[in-house]
């Protein structure tokens, strides 16, 4: 089989899997029902999960190896990648300002799936061999659902993870880093690899704390830096953001600004490139943050689940909207290239609306270091998703080799052309989220009856250690959860 067939392969079985008649009704539905069955909690409980998170960032004597603001920064260090620079543009160049609108529905709703994945996440971990917390779906859906079906869907979700650890967490990711320091600052994109393969490398051997703490200084960073760049492009362009909101709504509904065919079928374009743009950027419902979740030093599962479903707020509602209106207010969407007469590519549109709204070249180097700290910080929370199904499907003794392959790997990815990993990790992203929101569903009720049992006495999410264990005391789930705390896994 050739490269172009089975990048044309691959581009079909992507379409089929985030088409309108399998993961984005599964994506919606799954958070659709989710909120309701949780009382629309990601809306309610906002603020204080905020607070907790960022504010006062762990609990005092929990279990766990790193943090909550830390396993937060590790689950956003995954997500705040290159989704939110140029899967925004990609998205509104196929979808028109209309993808946008669904890129926010898709964060929204899918803030009660990040919720419940990452309290299914911290409710069912184990402790493994070295000591550690491990857990996500690879052991949520086998040890909440009862039977094989359950131990099924952990092996699949498990499988799909680390093949898309390879792809759209290391080698698309290295690939972005070095052809921007290439076209920006004409490094070589040999010099590039080498040198993100080490520091890949050196972080990674020191394990989920060594990665807990540089992206709890990286990642805040990095989106204070790229969202203060947007904001003043914004304010100077104050004028034209109520014109820029009305088509972003207008289009969502008519489909008008997409890219060919008739009405109906540039709606769906919409639709489908915002949902799938929109996934893709905060990975809500795929899975992967329960795995970071599982780490934290948390004093229940609601409150860690809290804290991880604001990335989802942050990762989309803050970063992915200054990006996107930014394209929007600047007028760059819909601008033609003067070279060739077509629209100016997704690649580049992200670059042009910020040099076009900042002065001199500080559009250029705010896009070029946002994209190198997101799509590095994204490495680093993946590589860390590969290990811990890497350890489920085959033991703690693969976990060191695992890093140094997946290290060894970013310097391929950013050496060579990716057509068809772009392709194959779209795929592998679909089909990680398939298991994922099957579980979901069937766990839906254990996740709302234990939710409810604990924000009925802490509703603020201010309870002390002691106060928590005299409220659980014998309810259901408490003991299971504080054995299971302890098990040690192969």
């Amino acid at each position: 089989m050739t490269t172009d067939t089975l990048e044309s392969f691959l581009g079909t079985v992507g379409g089929i899997v985030w088409g309108p008649y399998l993961l984005i009704p599964l994506l919606l539905g799954t958070g659709i029902f989710l909120t309701f069955r949780l009382g629309a909690l990601q809306f309610v409980r906002l603020g204080a999960a905020l607070r907790l998170g960022l504010w006062r960032r762990h609990d005092h004597g929990a279990e766990g190896d790193i943090s909550q603001f830390q396993a937060l920064t590790t689950a956003m260090a995954a997500t705040v990648g290159t989704g939110n620079i140029v899967g925004v543009a990609t998205a509104i160049s196929v979808g028109g300002p209309g993808a946008l609108f669904w890129m926010w529905v898709t964060a929204l709703l899918g803030m009660a799936s990040k919720y419940s994945e990452a309290f299914c996440g911290v409710r069912f971990r184990v402790t493994d061999a070295a000591g550690e917390k491990s857990g996500g779906p690879q052991y949520y859906l086998e040890r909440g659902i009862p039977n094989g079906f359950g131990k099924f869907l952990a092996i699949a979700f498990s499988i799909f993870a680390v093949c898309a650890c390879f792809g759209i967490g290391n080698m698309t990711q290295g690939n972005s880093i070095a052809s921007n320091l290439d076209q920006s600052f004409h490094i070589p994109t040999w010099i590039s690899g080498a040198v993100l393969a080490v520091m890949t490398l050196v972080v990674l051997v020191g394990g989920i704390k060594s990665i807990g703490r540089v992206t709890a200084g990286l990642v805040p960073a990095m989106i204070v830096f790229y969202v203060l760049g947007a904001l003043y492009i914004l304010i100077a362009n104050a004028g034209t953001i109520p014109a820029a909101l009305a088509e972003i709504f207008s289009d969502a509904f008519t489909g008008s600004a997409a890219t060919g065919g008739f009405l109906g079928s540039t709606i769906m374009i919409a639709v489908q490139f915002g949902v799938a743009r929109g996934i893709f950027s905060n990975e809500s419902g795929m899975g992967s943050a329960a795995i970071a979740a599982a780490s934290a030093q948390t004093s229940h599962p609601v409150r860690q689940g809290l804290v991880s479903m604001t990335q989802t707020f942050i990762d989309t509602i803050i970063v992915v909207s200054c990006t996107g209106l930014v394209i929007v207010t600047t007028g760059v969407w819909n601008q033609l290239d003067p070279v060739t007469g077509e629209q100016i590519s997704a690649a580049v549109m992200t670059a042009r609306a910020f040099s076009h709204g900042l002065p001199g070249s500080w559009g250029d180097w705010i896009v070029t270091l946002g994209l190198v700290l997101f799509a590095y910080s994204t490495i680093l929370g993946w590589a860390y998703y590969g290990e811990r199904n890497i350890e489920r499907l085959f033991g703690r003794r693969l976990v060191m080799p695992f890093r140094v392959l997946f290290s060894a790997i970013v310097y391929i990815g950013c050496t060579m052309q990716l057509g068809v990993v772009w392709n194959f990790s779209d795929v592998m992203n679909g089909l990680m989220a398939i298991p994922n929101l099957i579980g979901l569903l069937i766990l839906s009720g254990l996740i709302a009856r234990e939710t409810r049992h604990y924000l009925r006495h802490d509703p603020k999410l201010e309870a002390n250690q002691h106060e928590i264990e005299a409220f659980m005391q014998g309810q259901p789930g408490w003991d299971e959860w504080k054995a299971s705390d302890h098990t040690v896994h192969r």
